[in-house]
Order: structure tokens, then C-alpha cells, then sequence
């Protein structure tokens, strides 16, 4: 059994431990709370957007844009993974997941574009040899609007130079509390069918007599930026309060373990503290008796 000194330095080690974990369980659930907020107060506009882009569809047929370009003729696709891991690690199995995620679609092609954001999952994808976007350099803390944008203009305009083919989003979607999801979708092209059929048009209330001014064909093109910009903001939002969710759950898991921890060693403690008592409650009665 460890010395009573030993004890007590583990016990003052995981009390340190506990008071951090606790603190870090508590921000994260602060975090995961203003993000769901912030998803819920832009998700109106973002779908907004959606049923006008269903409603063109509907009553425009096949409208000839570049990003339906689905390039069937061509061989040799150049495809770019977006791939958004966390800032920072103690998050459980969080950045692994994704990371892995990502990882097993690239063996298929390992030459493929990978912007990664998040320097947990940027530095092992460099470490790897990955072909690393240089310049997609992006936090994933408290995601914003206006970096959403910066990023879709950025794959726009790379999949409308033919520099990129399919451009795909690996992030962790959140279908619980509990339960989080590592997820592949693809962004670009754009597939009239599956996006009808994401957009529920079926459900879509469509006025007949809508007309949109200079084009249909005209207003479609503003619109896709903008619905592009609204995916990869929704899938930032939702990997950040995934992390969110994650970290707390690993921080509520370390705290409990240390609580354990603690009651063990506190048994232990008194246990070696009573073994200590004794010795010295013996030795006193043997040399009363040796005295004798």
C-alpha cells in the first residue's frame, strides 16, 4: 500500500484534475446552447432561399447553370473534400472519427484538393502528406455567416474553373445529444433530382402566377451561392455544437471517473492512516511492556 504522503498528493493532483474538467463541461455546455441559437435564428432564411430555388425548378424545367454540371464525359475527376475536425482535442473520440472518416474516402483518391478546417485535423492531414489546401486555413470556433461565404465562393469558383469536379463536405452531424454522426455529403454539382427531393417540394406551397424578374435563369444564379453558402454554414454550426456536445460528454465522463477516483483513494487514505494509528498504539504498549 502507498505511504499516507503518496495518497495525498494523488488525491490534491485529482482534485486539480476534477476542478478543470468540471469548468470545461460547463463551457461547453454554454457553447453548445448559443449555437444551437444562433442555427435556429438563421435556419428561416436559409430555407426561405431553398423553397424559392424548388419553386424555379418546378415551373423552369432544367435550368442550365454550371453547377448542375454533373461532367459524366470527363475522366479522371478532380474531387475536394472539406473536412471540418476541431481546434482543440479532449472531446472523446470526436476528431478521430472524422478524421477517419475522411481518411478511408481518400484512399480512393489520395491526390484529391482537402480543405481542412480545424488545426486538430489540419496538422495530421500535412502529417500524412495529404494534398492541403495552403491557403483553407479556417477556425471552426463560433462560426459565422461571412466565413461561410468566403468558403463557398471559394469552391464555386474552383469548380467553375474545372479545377475541382465534386466537392464534398465530411462533417460530424448531430442526431442527439448522445449520439453524433461522422457524415459525407456532397456539395457540388449540384443534382436537380436530389435536390428536389432534400428540399421537399412535395410540401411546398408554389403560387402559380410567381414571376421572377430580369430570368428565372438569372435569379437561380444568385441563388446558388447563396444555398452553397447555406450548407456549408449549417454544416460548420452543426460540427461546432457536435464538438460542443462531445467535449461535454468527455468532460462529464472524466469528472464522474475522477469522483470515483477520489473515494477510492479516500478509503485508501484511511485505511493507511488507521494501519498508522495502530503501528504506533502497538510500539507504545511494547515499550510499556519492555519497561515493565
Amino acid at each position: 500500500m502507498a505511504s499516507m504522503r503518496e495518497i495525498k498528493l494523488r488525491i490534491k493532483s485529482i482534485k486539480e484534475t476534477r476542478q478543470i474538467t468540471k469548468a470545461m463541461k460547463l463551457i461547453s455546455a454554454a457553447k453548445l446552447k448559443k449555437a444551437r441559437t444562433q442555427l435556429e435564428q438563421t435556419l428561416p432564411y436559409f430555407n426561405k432561399v431553398k423553397e424559392t430555388m424548388a419553386d424555379i425548378l418546378i415551373h423552369s424545367g432544367n435550368i442550365d447553370n454550371i453547377y448542375f454540371d454533373l461532367r459524366n464525359k470527363k475522366e479522371g475527376k478532380k474531387k475536394g473534400y472539406i473536412v471540418i475536425t476541431g481546434d482543440k482535442g479532449l472531446a472523446g473520440g470526436y476528431n478521430h472519427n472524422i478524421i477517419k472518416l475522411a481518411m478511408n474516402n481518400l484512399k480512393e483518391n489520395p491526390d484529391s484538393l482537402v480543405m481542412v478546417a480545424g488545426h486538430a485535423g489540419r496538422g495530421q492531414f500535412i502529417r500524412k502528406n495529404y494534398n492541403v489546401h495552403s491557403g483553407f486555413d479556417y477556425t471552426v470556433q463560433n462560426p459565422t455567416t461571412f466565413r461561410a461565404r468566403e468558403i463557398a465562393e471559394l469552391v464555386l469558383e474552383l469548380f467553375s474553373k474545372g479545377e475541382l469536379d465534386e466537392v464534398y463536405v465530411v462533417y460530424t452531424k448531430m442526431v442527439s445529444t448522445i449520439k453524433l454522426e461522422p457524415t459525407i455529403m456532397k456539395l457540388l454539382p449540384l443534382e436537380i433530382e436530389s435536390l428536389k427531393s432534400d428540399l421537399k417540394v412535395s410540401e411546398i406551397t408554389i403560387d402559380e402566377r410567381l414571376s421572377y424578374e430580369p430570368s428565372p435563369k438569372a435569379v437561380f444564379d444568385i441563388l446558388i451561392p447563396k444555398y452553397v453558402k447555406g450548407i456549408v454554414y449549417g454544416a460548420f454550426v452543426e460540427a461546432f455544437t457536435s464538438e460542443q456536445s462531445a467535449r461535454m460528454s468527455a468532460m462529464d465522463s472524466a469528472t464522474s471517473n475522477a469522483d470515483e477516483m477520489l473515494q477510492r483513494l479516500n478509503l485508501y487514505y484511511n485505511r493507511a492512516r488507521q494501519a498508522s494509528i495502530t503501528q504506533e498504539i502497538s510500539e507504545i504498549v511494547g515499550g510499556a511492556a519492555a519497561l515493565q
